[in-house]
């Protein structure tokens, strides 16, 4: 991917290759700021004395992308910044969960609709290394997530 294709995002975030050639991680922050910024909400979450649920970690995450990171396909790369801040928006406000697109109560996938073109955003979970599988995905301790979002033609 060349820089005058990234040149949209550039404002948004600090950009990274990822694995799969068709996709760029976006990042509001720079690594050392996320952590901090991770280890700063769940020091917040364990001081509020109440043990959240998969659905409430996944749903704090997606409203406010502390704790991971957002991953766009290469398609959505090429929309800009507005229509990206747009999506995060979109995903961000979805509620419309019901056992046909969210059949165990995660909250981990959504499809919503923006400038009448349909994208689906999807959540997944890593070790704190984005390496490996979380070994308890509820758990924001030793959980990182990655947002995807992609046009539903990517699919």
């Amino acid at each position: 991917m060349g820089a005058e294709e990234l040149a949209p995002l550039a404002g948004l975030a600090e950009l990274r290759a990822e694995p799969k050639p068709d996709c760029i991680a976006a990042s509001g922050l720079p690594d050392r700021y996320r952590m901090l910024s991770r280890d700063m909400a769940v020091r917040s979450l364990r001081m509020s004395g109440a043990a959240l649920s998969l659905t409430q970690v996944n749903d704090i995450f997606r409203r406010t992308l502390v704790g991971g990171r957002v991953v766009v396909t290469h398609g959505v790369a090429l929309l800009g910044e507005e229509a990206l801040h747009g999506l995060l928006r979109d995903g961000a406000q979805f509620d419309a969960f019901d056992t046909g697109n969210d059949p165990h109560g995660e909250h981990d996938f959504g499809a919503i609709e923006h400038g009448g073109v349909r994208y689906f955003w999807k959540i997944d979970y890593y070790d704190r290394d984005f390496i490996y599988g979380s070994p308890d995905p509820a758990d924001p301790t030793v959980t990182a997530r990655v947002l995807t979002i992609m046009r539903a033609e990517e699919y």
